[in-house]
């Protein structure tokens, strides 16, 4: 097996995920993911769809991601690794879909309209 590409997004974030047989290590824009993400939760999400198809340290992870907040990120990593090792295994699906981890979360912020203060909060009326 070569290396599975798969994109992963989650509001602004856009996630491209390399994955190829390894040990476990996870790269994420050059450096190692506890050190990119300082939260153990972040790190518990990119781990997830692994740990669900009971894969731990058996593939190495590359990952390109920008736009978005951490969260946006991680979350964008988690969809790409999942698509990734649906590709790798098709049995992984069955453990994947059930959790969520297959389904893009589409949700982005919505745009400020003009003559609104924000995107739907109107200026305050008076009689005046």
């Amino acid at each position: 097996m070569s290396i599975v590409h798969k994109i992963g997004r989650r509001k602004t974030s856009v996630a491209r995920v390399y994955v190829k047989p390894g040990t476990g290590n996870i790269t994420v824009n050059g450096k190692d993911a506890k050190e990119y993400f300082s939260t153990d939760v972040m790190v518990y999400k990119l781990n997830q769809p692994f740990i669900l198809s009971e894969t731990v340290g058996q593939y190495d992870v590359t990952v390109n991601v920008f736009g978005g907040g951490n969260t946006g990120q991680a979350e964008a990593i988690r969809l790409g690794v999942s698509r990734a090792l649906c590709e790798i295994n098709a049995e992984f699906r069955l453990a994947l879909k059930p959790a969520g981890l297959l389904t893009r979360d589409a949700r982005m912020v919505e745009r400020k309209k003009p003559g609104q203060k924000k995107a739907r909060k109107r200026f305050q009326f008076s009689k005046r």
